[in-house]
């Protein structure tokens, strides 16, 4: 699972907690009809996600922003990020609607279509699995990079730049953090999903059905997408990590770039030191951002 948001007691209450008053109305004026019901959906980290279902029988997904994070205008991104991803052969959620400053729905919001499937972690075929999710990533990032309010690429910052207790080669990690602190990436850019990992994923009858949580879509380095799959490869199956990053690569028919691994993995800091993998994980993370280092030093 993705590392690096905030893990308190007031967040995760505030995740589950139910939509407002004020989020329910400005959905229903939004989506032209009543909200006949609706459920907390799990898996949001700075965002509390819904799923309505209105009373002519259409299903949406409202986004209640929680809390504050690295990117400058949450909804209105993500807006341009669905326009953006609407242009790809992916299925996307469409948008319905956006409360970019919070001044209807209580807090910022997006309001959108909810797709079919559910996520899968536990496939029976692995391989297949990950070829397939390979093969989403050349549709994302051959979508339209000129739609009005795309965002640029850019690392998150951490509150602490300090390697985790539990490193055993802190000098790696330092160097490590030089270079995230370094210039970006900028060759080869286009629109990347940015929070792509399987999670994000839905499935039915072992065929993907969408792609969603688009908010951090933007232009980036296209090993970016890749990298964060493989940090959440490695921090629960680090032995998935280099199948899938071989698979990625044949599918995308290029080479991955060692730097997005730091980008991703320095870029989840605050949440390795606070919520520490497994020993595997611990291992497979260090082992990566040395490969990384090392190669990049040469």
């Amino acid at each position: 699972m993705a590392y690096g948001f905030d893990d308190d007691a007031e967040t995760r209450r505030l995740l589950r907690s139910p939509p407002s008053e004020a989020a329910l109305g400005w959905s229903a004026l939004a989506a032209g009809g009543e909200v006949a019901g609706w459920e907390v959906l799990r898996g949001g980290a700075s965002s509390a996600m819904y799923g309505l279902e209105l009373a002519d029988g259409r299903r949406l997904v409202l986004r209640c922003r929680v809390w504050e994070e690295d990117e400058p205008d949450p909804a209105s991104g993500e807006a341009a990020a669905l326009a953006a991803a609407g242009t790809s052969r992916v299925a996307t959620p469409r948008l319905v609607a956006v409360d970019a400053d919070g001044s209807r729905a209580g807090v910022p919001a997006v309001l959108m279509t909810r797709l079919a499937g559910r996520v899968v972690w536990d496939p029976r075929d692995t391989t297949r699995w990950l070829s397939r999710l390979a093969e989403v990533l050349p549709l994302i990032h051959q979508a339209d990079t000129s739609v009005k309010g795309l965002g640029e690429f850019f690392v998150y910052g951490q509150r602490e730049y300090l390697p985790p207790k539990w490193a055993t080669v802190p000098k790696v990690w330092e160097r490590a953090i030089e270079i995230f602190h370094g210039p970006i990436l900028e060759s080869d850019r286009c629109f990347v999903h940015r929070d792509f990992h399987p999670g994000n994923v839905l499935w039915h009858r072992r065929r993907i059905t969408g792609v969603v949580d688009w908010e951090s879509g933007c232009v980036g380095p296209p090993s970016i997408d890749i990298s964060h799959c493989r940090a959440n490869f490695l921090g629960y199956a680090p032995e998935l990590a280099a199948e899938f990053t071989a698979l990625a690569e044949t599918a995308l028919d290029r080479e991955f770039h060692p730097w997005a691994d730091i980008a991703s993995l320095i870029g989840t800091l605050d949440g390795l030191r606070r919520n520490p993998p497994r020993d595997a994980g611990r291992i497979a993370i260090e082992n990566a951002i040395a490969t990384a280092v090392a190669e990049l030093s040469n």
